[in-house]
């Protein structure tokens, strides 16, 4: 064989292991920040995200939002207040231990332990009153009264191995000794803000991921997030900045993955404190009352925000307005809820008629580094609420510091984004009566409180018959929304871009996965 065909050759195959080994490595542009490596932690969808790739629940969730086993082949109720869940046999955690019932035991108690949790998982363990490891791979759980979205709920409680667990500090899940789960993935390396590495976990019980190593890059800012996707950075990132949408769709090197997600925008307002510490006159003096108590105040801002043109202008068409809490095909979505009509005129006579006529002045709050365009949000609203007579300040803060500041309540109007698989969870958590005995109202960051909603809500959660489950969802909604217990903005959509040769299907709960990223 001559010289020069043999060095081709031989060149060529070099060329095509160093692709071979490039290939198995995945590099993800993530929009926002990992808070906590610990899984039961705070209940986030940052960290939700990241912990799915080391641990897993007894359910899951497929990209639709179906239901479907986990850790969990099978599950029933065996009376109407018990439920009975067999666990996969044979499955390792990444230590080589197996998982069994004591470990979901564990797990299951261990959120309400976590008492300094900014946002607690405890509103999908507290309708459980007690556990049962009947054997090795048999868990019984019983609720209180009838409870029939429990399975469902158990989907967001992350099992993880009680004997790596049960001593372990923050530190040892940021330093990753803890990180003991039965995950695709094992942990490879945190550095707090930058990147987060995970390695193939090669023993994995299910599909094994095609990938020997996936790098999760944080970037939460746009413009950098993009520029390592057009560099060649990174191999995808999540939440594609609005303007840069066209710019992508043209670009051969690049596929676009979007679908319209589960995630809703919305106002939570104080309407506990008498006295609301961002609302004032307009000379900057506290008010002698907290005028968001006042339904006729609440709907007037709803009435001053023009929803259209926030989703056309602002977010650039990546969302639609909404009514509800919960997006369209997600049960408990009431139909019947239309967005509220853009009307200045009859916001200034609200305002008049509860005794505000030249209004008054308020701060709204929100993040600038977890949804889309967010801060720009904030800003927006903040004009078309001037246009009514009040004098709207703006301020914003990444989502590290925001969350746990406005779950202390130190906000009078704050801004959040929730996706829920259900709308009676939704409302539970949201604006069901906070109660930390029950893990009601984790989230409702206003402390709205309505008794006719929580009896609704809690039918709701109690009905085993789904028709009467999705009608009693609705009408809890539909009261606590024509209540003005938050103010529905937008469904977002959820978008990713991916370079040629890699695809990835889109998910409804916008959670970026990195085994369902496949090589074409």
């Amino acid at each position: 064989m001559p010289l020069l065909r043999r060095t081709l050759i031989a060149l060529s195959l070099a060329f095509v292991s160093t692709l071979s080994a490039h290939a198995a490595d995945l590099r993800i542009g993530l929009a926002a920040d990992v808070s906590s490596l610990d899984p039961h932690f705070v209940n986030i969808a940052p960290n939700i995200a990241l912990s799915s790739h080391l641990f897993e629940a007894l359910t899951s969730v497929d990209p639709n939002g179906k239901l479907q086993p986990g850790l969990a082949v099978s599950w029933k109720a065996i009376d109407p207040t018990t439920w009975e869940f067999k666990l996969r046999r044979g499955v390792k955690f990444h230590d080589g231990n197996e998982l069994t019932a004591d470990d979901v035991v564990f797990s299951l108690d261990r959120p309400a332990t976590l008492t300094n949790s900014p946002g607690p998982f405890t509103s999908y363990t507290k309708p459980i009153v007690a556990k049962e490891a009947v054997d090795r791979y048999t868990v019984r759980l019983k609720t209180a009264s009838p409870y029939g979205p429990l399975p469902l709920d158990l989907n967001s409680i992350f099992i993880v191995s009680k004997k790596a667990v049960q001593n372990a500090t923050a530190d040892d899940f940021n330093t990753g000794k803890a990180i003991v789960g039965t995950g695709p993935f094992k942990f490879g390396g945190f550095k707090r803000g930058e990147a987060i590495e995970l390695v193939k976990n090669p023993q994995y019980w299910g599909e094994k991921p095609v990938w020997d190593k996936v790098t999760f890059r944080i970037l939460t800012s746009d413009a950098p997030r993009l520029a390592a996707l057009l560099a060649g950075d990174v191999d995808a990132i999540e939440n594609i900045p609005t303007a840069d949408i066209a710019r992508l769709k043209a670009n051969p090197k690049f596929t676009l993955a979007q679908r319209a997600s589960w995630r809703t925008l919305f106002w939570h307002l104080d309407q506990a404190r008498d006295i609301t510490p961002y609302v004032t006159d307009k000379a900057g003096k506290p008010l002698a009352k907290n005028p968001l108590k006042d339904v006729r105040v609440r709907q007037a801002l709803s009435k001053a925000i023009n929803r259209d043109a926030l989703v056309e202008r602002t977010l650039e068409g990546l969302a639609t307005p909404a009514a509800n809490i919960v997006s369209p095909g997600i049960l408990g979505h009431a139909e019947k809820l239309k967005p509220e009509a853009y009307d200045p005129e009859g916001a200034k006579k609200l305002l008049a008629a509860a005794g505000y006529p030249d209004g008054f002045r308020l701060t709204l709050h929100g993040p600038n580094n977890r949804y889309i365009n967010d801060e720009q949000v904030v800003q927006t609203v903040a004009q078309l609420l001037t246009r009514v007579g009040i004098d709207a300040k703006v301020e914003t803060l990444p989502l590290s510091a925001y969350f746990g500041k406005a779950r202390a309540g130190e906000y009078s109007v704050a801004l959040l984004g929730w996706g829920s698989l259900a709308g009676d969870f939704a409302l539970r958590s949201l604006v069901g009566t906070v109660n930390p005995d029950t893990g009601w109202g984790s989230w409702n960051w206003g402390k709205y409180s309505n008794a006719k909603v929580d009896q609704l809500v809690a039918a709701s959660l109690a009905a085993t018959e789904p028709a009467q489950r999705e009608q009693l969802a609705e009408e809890a909604a539909t009261v606590a929304l024509k209540d003005y217990a938050v103010i529905p903005l937008y469904h977002q959509y959820a978008s990713w871009a991916v370079k040629k040769g890699i695809r990835y299907t889109p998910r409804i709960d916008e959670f970026t996965f990195a085994w369902q990223f496949k090589p074409e």
